[in-house]
């Protein structure tokens, strides 16, 4: 099975870096396609530019018991998104863009710099719209010795053609199962097409990683691991989403059904948003994960 530091090695994730980087002269990473000259400072959907912007990175130890193991989850919190949900709860970092523009070798030495704090993996945080800078920054990373389990932790809309300069380069993927109706994906996240490009991208995550794996420490190795956020109000349509799991990708498939939501950034502006989830919808979305024979379930209670 190779990884990242074989591609490394080989030359196969230079020249893979090579093409997403040439190509941010005609922005395609992301659903959008916005095809603008982000090398020459011009700015799509995401509002990400030419260098990537990272807000934090370290350890974290609230992640999915599997990521956090002894050592923390090695989170890189990156700035901007290509969503634009309106009850985000990192409104700073996806819509306001708090965070420091960094160079592809800072980027790498960050890698290095959670691989040294004894971290179980490099969690990147809303990576997509930088991942091309972030396969150049994995290159020179792992030529220096970076070899952590790479978790790909991302809102779930995504590309196939950037997920197919992914195959091999990442470990964990993590992506977030939002909606599965588009009118409410385009009225909450701006995104109509969400769920045709979230289910589509989650079946090439499991066809490249497989359901999740866990070692004897029951820490990740590889594998896919889904969320998502039950809505007021069923708005998620979280019984479509379980069904989709469960029948389209696999039985086996880890999913973190989460209890968090609260109102935040514009989400009062909406009244279906306006409260949090109640214990009997909560359960409600439990019980459509085992209906469906989905048994490895992380659970947080409302």
């Amino acid at each position: 099975m190779l990884r990242y530091p074989d591609l490394s090695a080989s030359g196969e994730l230079g020249r893979r870096a090579r093409r997403a980087v040439d190509g941010l002269a005609s922005c395609r990473v992301c659903p959008h396609e916005c095809g603008v000259n982000r090398t020459a400072g011009e700015r799509g959907i995401c509002r990400a530019g030419a260098l990537p912007r990272v807000a934090s990175a370290g350890p974290h130890f609230g992640e999915e018991p599997p990521l956090v193991g002894e050592g923390g989850s090695g989170t890189v919190f990156f700035a901007w998104c290509s969503l634009r949900c309106v009850y985000c709860q990192n409104a700073d970092l996806s819509h306001l863009g708090h965070g420091e523009d960094v160079s592809v070798d800072e980027l790498a030495d960050i890698f290095l710099d959670v691989q040294r704090t004894g971290c179980e993996n490099l969690n990147l945080v809303s990576p997509t719209h930088y991942a091309p800078q972030i396969l150049a920054a994995l290159g020179l990373a792992a030529s220096a010795g970076l070899d952590l389990p790479l978790v790909w932790n991302t809102g779930g809309y995504e590309s196939l053609h950037t997920l197919a300069l992914l195959d091999g380069v990442v470990d964990v993927y993590m992506p977030d199962v939002k909606y599965a109706d588009p009118g409410m994906a385009a009225r909450l996240s701006g995104a109509a097409d969400y769920p045709k490009r979230a289910f589509a991208a989650i079946r090439e995550m499991h066809r490249q990683v497989g359901d999740l794996t866990i070692d004897r420490r029951k820490v990740a190795r590889r594998g896919l691991l889904v969320r998502h956020l039950v809505l007021p109000d069923d708005l998620a349509g979280t019984h479509e989403v379980m069904r989709f799991i469960a029948r389209e990708i696999s039985p086996g498939t880890y999913v973190n059904v989460m209890a968090q939501y609260r109102p935040c950034h514009r989400a009062r502006e909406f009244p279906e948003l306006s409260r949090g989830i109640t214990a009997d919808e909560y359960a409600s979305a439990l019980e459509s994960a085992r209906r469906y024979g989905l048994h490895r379930l992380a659970r947080n209670g409302a």
